[in-house]
């Protein structure tokens, strides 16, 4: 039989695994994006160290890579934090952090404007680099903005803004 049809079962556990990718932006975070990502790095390190002392089966080694991997890019995710004092943005227009109420066509909707790391669709949180968030920075309640999306341009109008104590 060839040897290209065959794969030793240690073969694929010393294989590194690639570098999640890092973003080219500024990696702004509000508090509660801050105190998430902080605390999803104490339960990786935690379930890094359990796998550790238990690595003794080809699952756990590949997933202990995984974690590996996922802990060398949240360091540096946690490590680049720059966390956004919502107190100090301004009240009077859309800025990082703002809860925008706006209204279009398809009715009224509610969106937060946060870090990458956070972005929630399903939540109405976007990151703060999305077509929706670009179109809505520095708007002041009553303008209208033009949210460039691939199902079409939709006009909206900024009806509220508010910044949560988070």
């Amino acid at each position: 039989m060839s040897r290209s049809f065959v794969k030793d079962a240690d073969e694929s556990v010393g294989e590194r695994l690639p570098d999640i990718p890092l973003s080219e932006h500024p990696n702004y975070v509000t508090p509660h994006g801050n105190a998430q990502l902080r605390e999803r790095l104490v339960a990786l390190r935690e379930r890094r160290d359990a796998l550790r002392t238990a690595t003794d089966t080809l699952l756990q080694q590949r997933e202990l890579a995984e974690v590996e991997r996922e802990l060398k890019w949240l360091n540096a995710r946690v490590g680049s934090a720059i966390e956004v004092d919502l107190a100090q943005q301004p009240r009077d227009r859309v800025a990082f952090g703002a809860v925008v109420t706006v209204d279009s066509d398809e009715g009224e909707a509610r969106y937060r404007i946060v870090g990458e790391d956070e972005a929630d669709v399903e939540h109405g949180r976007v990151s703060y680099v999305s077509p929706l968030a670009k179109a809505l920075l520095g708007a002041r309640v009553g303008e209208e903005v033009t949210w460039q999306r691939p199902a079409g341009d939709l006009s909206v109008e900024v009806v509220g803004i508010d910044y949560p104590s988070d």
